[in-house]
């Protein structure tokens, strides 16, 4: 495989508020975040605050040479065998392609409950009577992913507040900022309310210090989505993760794309643990293969400047596959061929309905990733099953199953044919109270 760019910068200006922004990853800070203004803490009894996509979206980067600011390409095919480096261990990766083909344990039909290669930890010490007040620190709501998810978790805690699990529910979102999102946790301890605290990092070094010490303040702490770099939480959940998900949109363009081609991969922007991953996973295969990898370009989430990309490389010559670590740009990016005049690419997308919708409607060559959005879900039960003192996986990974049959393509579109284009089908809350009308915006 060789690399080259073709843009020598997209300039990195501000990030649009669109509805077309990423998909798992908002972009987020960098591990330097600028200061921001205080994000309130809100405490609702079971209201959820709103759900839209707001804010930016997600950054993610890459372990190869080259900037990290958002639109600028760096350069990478490191090559078969690439050595261990910060986004890339062998171990995990071989480890995350194995569990692809695993049997989760537990039942299919509540796949949020489902864990894959568990090792049980005992929590009967934070066993409690009556209700416990629950603390849920979020990097943002600033995408359709998290958006989807948010509802998603929202339902499921008012489940559990009317059940008498939960008493009070206190919420805070930092919008993508690391430094907001570290005050956010220091006050959550310091007040002494959590009897439980959820964590959903913005970024993974940064945000390791204030979970490291709402560990030592002895509540129970319950990460998830993205990781940090401590295994003090009590729990840690994710689906099976960024490798397994780069990887499995790798292998489907080496499959179906020849020799020699042309591939294009769009990346968010970087210092996301997950998003990283991503991309060092797709350049580990695409070493190995004969495509063409003509670049890898930071497009901030922005539909605008993907489109820009887009275009700048075709000027240039064809582009047969797009990889994207994010998928809720694709419809962005298929435009901008359409716009082009150019035949579609085989295209790597993502579970959101936007994407499924025009792979159905222009029978495209592609594949719905999953970074498993019920995992939202996951992360509020797992408060349930620790206050009970039960026993839970210390690293809880989940299944994470791409859409890759046009037979459940369209299932899937015509299941959820009501909802909204940035909806995302492997949401997981078929038969919570918010579902249908709490994923309908507005």
């Amino acid at each position: 495989m060789r690399t080259k760019s073709v843009l020598a910068a997209v300039a990195a200006a501000g990030l649009l508020i669109t509805s077309a922004c990423s998909s798992d990853s908002n972009t987020g800070s960098s591990t330097t975040p600028p200061p921001t203004s205080n994000t309130s803490v809100e405490s609702s009894s079971s209201e959820a605050p709103g759900s839209e996509t707001a804010g930016t979206t997600e950054a993610v980067g890459s372990e190869t040479a080259g900037s990290t600011d958002a639109g600028e390409t760096t350069s990478g095919g490191a090559g078969s065998g690439k050595p261990d480096s910060e986004w890339f261990v062998r171990a995990d990766y071989d480890r995350q392609l194995a569990q692809r083909t695993a049997t989760p344990e537990g039942d299919a039909a509540t796949p949020w409950l489902q864990s894959i290669d568990a090792e049980l930890i005992d929590t009967a010490k934070f066993k409690k009577e009556g209700k416990q007040n629950l603390c849920f620190s979020n990097a943002s709501t600033g995408n359709p992913w998290r958006a989807t998810g948010y509802v998603t978790m929202q339902s499921q805690i008012k489940v559990l507040q009317e059940k008498g699990v939960i008493g009070e529910y206190f919420y805070s979102d930092a919008a993508d900022k690391d430094d907001q999102q570290i005050t956010d946790i220091q006050k959550f301890v310091a007040d002494g309310k959590c009897g439980a605290l959820i964590v959903s990092p913005a970024t993974t070094a940064t945000l390791t210090p204030a979970v490291q010490a709402a560990c030592d303040s002895g509540i129970p702490v319950i990460v998830f989505d993205r990781g940090v770099n401590t295994d003090c939480a009590t729990t840690f959940i994710h689906p099976i993760g960024g490798y397994a998900y780069g990887a499995d949109g790798a292998e489907f363009l080496v499959k179906n794309l020849e020799p020699g081609k042309r591939v294009l991969a769009l990346r968010i922007g970087p210092g996301i643990d997950v998003l990283e991953n991503r991309w060092a996973a797709a350049d580990e295969i695409f070493a190995q293969s004969e495509l063409e990898v003509v670049g890898q370009e930071f497009t901030g989430g922005d539909g605008a400047k993907i489109k820009q990309i887009v275009a700048q490389y075709l000027e240039q010559g064809d582009i047969d596959g797009i990889w994207m670590d994010a998928g809720a740009g694709a419809l962005s990016a298929i435009e901008a061929f359409e716009d082009a005049g150019k035949d579609y690419p085989v295209f790597v997308g993502e579970d959101e309905m936007t994407f499924l919708r025009k792979w159905q409607s222009e029978d495209l060559n592609g594949v719905g990733l999953a970074y498993s959005n019920f995992q939202w879900r996951t992360a509020a039960l797992a408060v349930e099953k620790i206050w009970a003192g039960e026993q839970i996986p210390k690293e809880w990974v989940l299944p994470q199953v791409p859409v890759s049959e046009t037979s459940e393509r369209d299932a899937l579109i015509e299941t959820y044919k009501e909802l909204p284009d940035l909806f995302y089908a492997r949401f997981g809350g078929d038969d919570l109270p918010a579902f249908p009308a709490g994923y309908m915006g507005g």
